[in-house]
């Protein structure tokens, strides 16, 4: 057999797994930094949520506003997150692929060959790097694994609030007489609460339901 064919289809050499492994390391690296500035948006959501109940809660004339700003600035943590992530997630497909395609391989005693699939993936993503899911899905899965709880502690504290601090409302129009910000009326706060909630609730559901049809038309070996 020809030596150039053997080394076209045969598997890697010692000299190659070795960049592989580099490779692996330089992508663990990344998703490790990246990993650690999603915490970092993420404690910044919790620390504010906290103060926010602090001062609503502090005493009877407290007003609720605080629990309104820090919803209007966890949306805003929220952005931050999702743009993160996004660079996180290419990262971690990447070391994802590795260890499914390389690593298991190895250790299977299978070794690693250079005509599959996922070198030629893991080729593109490099020559051609792109974000691997959209700013809205990524919003989402930061709901649906963070942000979600914190917002929902938020919209219980809030209308908690209003309902029973410091003595329970007798009735909805001394609810709406609480909820009112200066000039505009509590009804449309209370509304504008509904809405800006109902939107994250929506976003999260319809990006689950797209992230689980792009597990089911995954192939076997994918990045992302």
């Amino acid at each position: 057999m020809d030596a150039g064919q053997d080394d076209k289809s045969g598997k890697f050499d010692s000299a190659e797994m070795g960049m592989l492994a580099h490779i692996y390391r330089a992508e663990v690296y990344r998703s490790t930094i990246w990993r650690t500035r999603l915490d970092q948006t993420t404690n910044w959501a919790v620390v504010t949520t906290g103060l926010a109940l602090s001062l609503t809660f502090a005493g009877p004339g407290a007003s609720p506003l605080p629990l309104i700003l820090v919803g209007l600035l966890v949306a805003v943590f929220l952005m931050f997150e999702a743009r993160r992530y996004r660079y996180f997630n290419v990262w971690r497909a990447r070391c994802r692929l590795l260890e499914t395609d390389v690593c298991g391989p190895l250790l299977r005693g299978e070794g690693v060959r250079r005509d599959g699939s996922w070198n030629r993936l893991l080729a593109n993503d490099y020559q051609h790097p792109d974000f691997h899911i959209s700013y809205l899905r990524a919003i989402g899965r930061r709901i649906r694994k963070n942000y979600g709880y914190i917002l929902a502690v938020q919209a219980v504290a809030y209308y908690g609030k209003l309902a029973i601090h410091p003595i329970s409302v007798p009735n909805w129009d001394v609810f709406l007489i609480r909820a009112a910000v200066g000039p505009i009326p509590g009804l449309v706060v209370v509304l504008a609460g509904l809405v800006f909630h109902g939107t994250w609730v929506v976003i999260a559901i319809l990006t689950a339901r797209q992230d689980r049809l792009a597990w089911q038309v995954r192939t076997s070996a994918a990045v992302g």
